[in-house]
């Protein structure tokens, strides 16, 4: 059996699980499962690997994107640049389970924009490991971005900072953040809404629920909205991907 999985401090909003198993029954693949691991702490993380024997690699969530790094043995130079990791292959040469570390939240956001007109000013809503990757694509597709976060510092704002001129200027709002997932659905990141209007584009990582508050405010001011729900299934692919290649190929483009 090959096992794959998710780890992360709660998971019960979590759709990856049913992601991966609709996909291993669509593709006939009895020998795959992939399931839920929930970790009260990252130093746990090689008594997890070890315990496991038959894991050859998985996902990472909140909180764990930018404390797992030093657990890792390897990273692949994307996932360094960004400093975060989502996804993890377990590699075992006969000493000893080697982890390797990769970042495919990026190239799920990225693809997951295909098509959409971007402005040149992006607000990002949380300073977590999603919102490395988000940056990361976004300063590539040549976006200025700016920072908001609950304890800022001196390159980012809080959000009692935020003025209705300051959403004006950024046409685009990403929010990184867990504010609004289920259960916490009446939640969402304290804005000044009111300055939303039609040419804004409000973007949510979250997927459960498939609108949150935060979309639902952008929408009825006539905002475009998108949630999570592409970049999750894209960013799932890639990772199966990077877990099946083989190791002489991890690193190629």
């Amino acid at each position: 059996m090959r096992q794959y999985g998710l780890i992360g401090k709660t998971l019960g909003h979590s759709f990856s699980q049913a992601y991966f198993q609709q996909k291993f029954a669509a593709e006939n693949r009895p020998d795959c499962r992939y399931d839920n691991f929930e970790l009260p702490t990252i130093d746990f993380l090689r008594t997890f690997v070890l315990q496991h024997p038959d894991l050859q690699g998985f996902n990472v969530t909140i909180p764990y994107k930018k404390v797992i790094l030093p657990f890792l043995d390897e990273l692949d130079p994307e996932a360094e640049q960004i400093g975060a990791v989502n996804t993890v292959r377990v590699l075992r040469d006969g000493q000893g389970p080697r982890l390797v570390g990769f970042n495919t939240d990026a190239e799920g956001f990225r693809l997951s924009l295909a098509g959409a007109s971007l402005p040149s000013r992006a607000l990002i809503l949380g300073t977590g490991g999603a919102t490395a990757a988000v940056t990361f694509v976004l300063q590539r597709l040549d976006v200025e971005c700016l920072l908001v976060s609950r304890h800022p510092d001196e390159k980012q704002i809080s959000y009692a900072q935020l003025t209705p001129d300051i959403i004006r200027q950024h046409p685009l709002i990403v929010n990184c953040t867990p504010v609004g997932m289920h259960p916490h659905v009446t939640d969402c990141p304290p804005l000044p809404y009111e300055a939303i209007t039609a040419e804004h584009f409000l973007y949510d990582l979250i997927y459960n629920p498939e609108e949150t508050l935060f979309l639902r405010e952008g929408r009825l001011r006539g905002a475009r909205t998108q949630n999570g729900t592409r970049m999750l299934h894209l960013q799932a692919e890639a990772a199966w991907n990077i877990w099946n290649q083989p190791k002489r190929t991890l690193y190629s483009e």
